[in-house]
Order: structure tokens, then sequence, then C-alpha cells
């Protein structure tokens, strides 16, 4: 396999897809807001990948205010890490109640901690339920082995249990009080389907391949974090899966952006804050925006196949496309600041 051997004083990671897999938490979560406007989940799934909740809730629910964003967005990314959370907290009031210690040995159960599963349904922080909520049809399209299975086929199936069928029965007039019922019971049910569906399906997040050994072979103070998500999500999903963040990670709500990824801000900022420019970096990405975005920044971009196929991602511009960072060598050539990373990627 060839290989191709160069340097840079310092590296610039995105975050999910790209040192986390929370893929498929994320996921549900658009499709949560998808089902509650009455959208195709696949659609709003594939449209807000790579780019900011700021920005993918202003677009979609334009009627939350600019004072209220901060905190629509607070809540919007704390249901990624619900829905991350919602399958191992069930396996563990199953293991309580069994009696089963997590090693799988019986064990006597202990006393209750009263956690409970967070409820996860559409009508949340901020749900604007209309009463015209589609069925949403399956995600069209090819998806990678490494990617966990699709949202929006599974709630699809969920939700078409839930409602009621169609009935070639005579149709009478009902009272108001007796419609508004019938809509509360559908609510009911569809919200019951959708926490039996985010309970079912392990949606934890992981580590990628070969992120934890690139990350010990770079040293302190020479890489740093530019992730879309606000900072209740990238903090949380690098903490879940071990990963300490470091002292420059860059977030979404970040005061000091004027534009997220595609535009290359995030990425020259934290070059900026690493004391380095960004055209002496190496940019670690997943999604087409955010490959855009290191491109933009004159970095050198690998691009990884962790959450897009190949051909979704070879035209956006990467220097180097790999399957995973098991692809990329790291080691380091000298000392102080005088000290350079040498690459060494086998594409």
């Amino acid at each position: 396999m060839p290989s191709t051997t160069f340097r840079a004083d310092a590296v610039l990671f995105d975050m999910d897809g790209t040192l986390t897999d929370s893929i498929a938490a994320v996921e549900a979560a658009w499709g949560a807001v998808a089902v509650d406007l009455g959208l195709d989940p696949a659609e709003v799934i594939a449209a807000t990948h790579g780019k900011r909740a700021v920005d993918n809730l202003a677009f979609y629910r334009p009627g939350i205010r600019p004072h209220e964003m901060d905190a629509a967005v607070e809540a919007f990314e704390q249901t990624i890490l619900d829905f991350a959370d919602s399958f191992q907290k069930r396996e563990a009031r199953r293991r309580r109640s069994s009696g089963e210690s997590k090693y799988g040995f019986s064990a006597h159960a202990g006393s209750d901690s009263g956690e409970s599963t967070p409820v996860l349904s559409p009508t949340s922080a901020f749900s604007s339920r209309n009463g015209s909520l589609s069925t949403p049809s399956s995600p069209t399209g090819p998806t990678t082995g490494t990617r966990r299975p699709s949202f929006a086929t599974r709630l699809s199936d969920m939700l078409a249990s839930a409602l009621p069928e169609a009935s070639d029965a005579p149709v009478f007039d009902e009272s108001t009080d007796e419609k508004h019922a019938d809509e509360k019971r559908a609510d009911a049910d569809i919200e019951a389907a959708w926490e039996t569906e985010a309970d079912a399906v392990d949606r934890s997040i992981r580590i990628l391949p070969g992120v934890k050994d690139m990350i010990a072979c770079i040293p302190e103070g020479r890489y740093a974090v530019a992730t879309s998500g606000a900072k209740t999500y990238a903090y949380g999903a690098m903490t879940r899966v071990g990963i300490t963040p470091p002292p420059v990670t860059i977030t979404a709500d970040d005061k000091r952006l004027k534009a997220g990824k595609p535009a290359p801000d995030p990425f020259l900022l934290a070059a900026s804050c690493l004391g380095f420019d960004a055209k002496h970096c190496v940019v670690f990405e997943d999604s087409p925006s955010g490959i855009r975005a290191g491109v933009a920044s004159g970095a050198t971009v690998i691009a990884v196949c962790t959450s897009h196929e190949r051909a979704k991602i070879e035209g956006c511009g990467a220097h180097f496309v790999v399957e995973d960072m098991r692809s990329v060598q790291c080691r380091t050539e000298g000392e102080g600041e005088g000290m350079r990373l040498v690459f060494t990627v086998e594409h």
C-alpha cells in the first residue's frame, strides 16, 4: 500500500464521527425534531450532519427567539446524551431488578436509586406539536458497514404500530371533546412507542478505531478539538469514551466564532489558540461540511470514512481519504518549540 510522509506543527480534530461515534444518538435526536415537525427524519438527519445545532435549530425552528437559543441548544444536546445513555440505564435497571451483577453473576439486588430513563418523547422543551404528525419514510441510499442502523426506519416501524389502523367503517361526527381525547390517546401511543424504541437500541457513544493511539502520540499543546457540537454535547461525548477534552476545545457556542462549518472559523480559531498557523496544521474530519471547512482553513486535511461512504467525501477537497485513523501514523521530531509532528498516511 502506498504511503506519504509529511510534517506539521499541530492537529485539529473534529469530534463526532472523527474521535467518537455518537451518530446513532445524534440521528435519534434529529429524528425526534423531524417527527415533531411532520418531516421525513432521513432528510433532516442528512441535512443536519456536521453542522452546528444552533444553525440547524434556527432553520427548522425559526420561532426560537435569539435570547432563547442557548437554552434550546443545550436542551437539544442533552437529548443526544439521553438517547446515548438510555439503553445502558435500562440494562442497569434490569440487572438490579433481576439481582444480576454487571458481570452477569447472580447477586442480591440493592436498594433502588430511583434512576429512571429520561423522557425522550417528541414533546420536549422545544416541542411545537401541531397535530399534523406524518409517519416518516425510510432513508434511502447505501450505508457503510461501520455505521449503526439508522434511526429513521426503526422509528417508522414503531410509530406505524402505534398509530390506529385505517377503517372502512362509516365515519360519524364526533364532539370536540371526543376528538381531543382521541388526539391525546394518539399522542400517548406515539410517545410510548418512542420511549420503547429509545430504550431498545444501544446508542452508546463509542471511541473510533485508532483514536486512542493517535492522541497518545501527540504532545499536550499540539492538538485541539473543533466541533460543531456545543459544550454540553461535546464534553459529554468525549468524557463518556475516556477522552479528556483538551484545553483548546472549540465548541459551537463559542462566542468568538462568527460562523460554523463549512466556514473555516472553528479550525482557524483552534489553531490560533494553540499558537500555530492553520496552514501548518493537520485537520481530521469525517463530514463533507467539516472537510470543506478544513480545506478552507489552509490545513492539510485527512478525511476518515467513519460516517460517510468514500464516494460521498472524495470530492470535498481532502488531501487524503482513509478508512479510519489506523491508516495514519504520527511521531515527533525534535524538541521544544522546534518540535514537528511527522505523519505517515497509508492510502
